[in-house]
């Protein structure tokens, strides 16, 4: 069984061509800087399709809390 649907792939494929281009923007409508990163291009791409309802798997556990660890028993 497939991870990701053709829909999700055409969105991916699509940011992509635009950070080619240098027309992918980062953040809400876009109000960010260029996008340079191929990942992040990826990333983005992924979110898009996520929101048109297509076949793409939920964002992992780490990636929404990472910065909420808490600090407690590190050594300085």
């Amino acid at each position: 069984m497939a991870k990701y649907g053709k829909a999700a792939s055409k969105r991916v494929e699509s940011a992509m061509r635009r950070r080619k281009r240098g027309t992918l923007k980062s953040g809400k409508a876009g109000k960010g800087g260029r996008v340079t990163s191929r990942k992040q291009a990826i990333a983005i791409g992924l979110s898009e399709a996520r929101e048109k309802g297509a076949k793409v798997p939920r964002k992992s556990s780490r990636s929404k809390s990472g910065s909420s660890r808490s600090r407690t028993g590190r050594k300085k």
